[in-house]
C-alpha cells in the first residue's frame, strides 16, 4: 500500500456524504446513520484528514497520520473531531452548518526523506519530528500559501514547535506523504437518502 489511493468520483461523493451526515446528525442530536458499503476500497486502512472551512476560513482540521481503522470509520471519527474537538476553535454550531466546505485528504503511507530534493511542493505533505515533538502540514497548505520547499520546511518546524531551521538538524526526522484531496460545499454534498438512491449498488439499507 505504498501508492496513492485512486478514489473515483462516486467513492469521493460517498465519503463526503459520510462526513456531512456525521456532522449534521451530531448537530441535531440525532443518531449518526449506519454507513454499510459493499465497496471493498472503504475497508482499507488509510491515514486521513477532514478539514472544515467556513466562508473560506479554516474552521477545523483533524486527522490520523497512519491507517488504524477502515476508511469509513476514520472519516466519521475525523469529521466529529474537526467539527467539535479541534482545540483551536469552539465546537461547531448548528447555524454554521450551511456555510461549511468539507475537504477530505486520504494519505499514502509515510516515507523517510533523506534529501530535501525529494520533496515536491504541491505533491507532498510533511511530518517533522524531533524527540517528543511532532508536527504535520498537508500538501495543500504549501500551495495555498505559495511556499517554496524551504518555506514549507520552516513552517512545518513552526507547527512542530521547533525553531524554523530545525529541519537542518541531524536529530530531526523528516517524512513525506502524498494525498488524494477533494472537497465540496455542504449544499452540494448528497444527503444520506440521496446517496442511498444514487449508489444503491454500493450501499445496503
Amino acid at each position: 500500500m505504498s501508492e496513492a489511493i485512486k478514489l473515483n468520483k462516486s467513492q469521493k461523493q460517498i465519503l463526503l456524504t459520510v462526513a456531512k451526515e456525521t456532522i449534521r446528525a451530531t448537530l441535531n442530536d440525532e443518531d449518526i446513520p449506519e454507513f454499510d458499503f459493499e465497496d471493498e476500497i472503504f475497508n482499507e486502512q488509510r491515514g486521513a484528514f477532514v478539514t472544515i472551512h467556513k466562508s473560506g476560513n479554516l474552521r477545523g482540521c483533524i486527522g490520523y497520520i497512519q491507517g488504524i481503522k477502515p476508511m469509513i470509520d476514520t472519516i466519521k471519527d475525523m469529521s466529529l473531531s474537526a467539527a467539535f474537538k479541534d482545540p483551536r476553535f469552539p465546537a461547531l454550531r448548528k447555524e454554521e452548518f450551511d456555510d461549511l466546505n468539507i475537504e477530505i485528504s486520504i494519505l499514502t503511507p509515510l516515507t523517510t526523506v533523506s534529501d530535501i530534493e525529494e520533496i515536491e511542493v504541491g505533491e507532498h505533505g510533511l511530518i517533522i519530528k524531533q524527540g517528543f515533538r511532532q508536527g504535520l502540514l498537508l500538501p495543500q497548505v504549501a500551495v495555498d500559501n505559495n511556499w517554496d520547499r524551504e518555506e514549507f520546511l520552516r513552517h512545518t518546524c513552526m507547527k512542530t514547535g521547533l525553531p524554523t531551521d530545525a529541519w537542518q538538524d541531524s536529530s530531526t526526522e523528516i517524512k513525506k506523504f502524498s494525498a488524494q484531496i477533494f472537497d465540496a460545499d455542504v449544499g452540494e454534498i448528497l444527503d444520506i437518502d440521496e446517496a442511498r438512491n444514487k449508489f444503491s449498488s454500493q450501499m445496503r439499507e
